[in-house]
């Protein structure tokens, strides 16, 4: 049987103590997309993935895992995981851990081909124990790509990893979508959640404050990015009720204004020599920061 969502969670609440984790949480996940689930610490990001995986239950709320209650072993034969806290024998070489993860999926990988993806094969004889931490995080992903599975949640994946293996990790990431997996990824790298996803939920205190594709996440803030060489003081222009902050390097100006036309027609008329002007819609660095902080407590 088909589902439209291979996993969800609707309504769901978590409190430790008295710490509310999520607060009427709604989310889902989609067949073959890559969704970014990101938000400040605490957010409640990771306890929605321990919900969707079966290793917590709600205290209120229900979570589903293709269609099934996410304890069900057929519903977890067909996931990959990769969690921010993970504790692998030490003296176990790489190729012996991939080998005992692949035995619990019907249709696995080989290890040669999960570490060719990986780019781990350099590692295969090396203990576990002996990695560095990037190294680590590198063969936990490959771990968590092993069993072939429908559905990857990858908690912060790409944390502790250099430049070059993020690219890879990356690439890898795009491959499998392209392939027909579907992917829910935690991060707190911005960049990441741009170049990556088809869809972005941003967690604010145990919430959903909103959801779509980066684009959509964007037009949400109206912040624009206006950058002009000047002789124009910064003073003067961060005065302007229009401009949220202004700064300058050199020549250069930089202005953040929510309404971007009222000010370029302030800086022409005020600065006939006025050069290299250039209005771009802000980023999701400034969506994020801005959703995050209008959140009422």
């Amino acid at each position: 049987m088909s589902h439209p969502c291979l996993a969800e969670l609707s309504g769901v609440q978590k409190r430790y103590g008295k710490t509310v984790a999520l607060d009427g949480l709604d989310l889902e996940v989609r067949r073959r997309e890559l969704l970014a689930v990101l938000g400040p610490n605490g957010a409640g990001k990771t306890t929605a993935i321990s919900l969707l995986l079966g290793l917590q239950r709600p205290d209120a709320g229900t979570a589903s895992l293709f269609g099934q209650p996410p304890q069900t072993l057929d519903a977890r034969r067909q996931v990959g995981v990769m969690m921010q806290e993970v504790f692998l024998a030490p003296e176990l070489r790489v190729r012996e851990q991939i080998d005992l993860v692949a035995s619990y999926y019907p249709a696995p990988l080989t290890p040669g081909a999960v570490m060719e993806m990986t780019h781990t094969s350099a590692l295969a004889d090396r203990p576990y124990g002996k990695l560095s931490g990037g190294q680590k995080r590198q063969v936990q992903f490959a771990l968590a790509a092993v069993g072939r599975p429908q559905l990857l949640f990858l908690d912060e994946p790409t944390v502790g990893l250099d430049v070059e293996a993020r690219k890879v990790m990356w690439s890898t990431l795009r491959g499998l979508v392209d392939e027909g997996s579907s992917i829910v990824l935690t991060t707190h790298y911005l960049e990441e959640a741009e170049a990556l996803a088809d869809r972005v939920a941003v967690l604010a205190k145990g919430r959903a404050i909103a959801s779509g594709s980066v684009n959509e996440m964007r037009a949400l803030v109206a912040r624009k990015l206006i950058h002009c060489t000047t002789t124009l003081k910064l003073e003067e222009v961060g005065s302007w009720p229009e401009v949220e902050s202004a700064s300058r390097d050199q020549h250069r100006l930089h202005i953040t204004a929510k309404n971007a036309e009222p000010v370029v027609r302030r800086l022409l008329a005020a600065d006939p020599g006025l050069q290299d002007l250039e209005v771009q819609r802000a980023g999701l660095a400034q969506a994020f920061t801005e959703l995050t902080q209008e959140t009422p407590s």
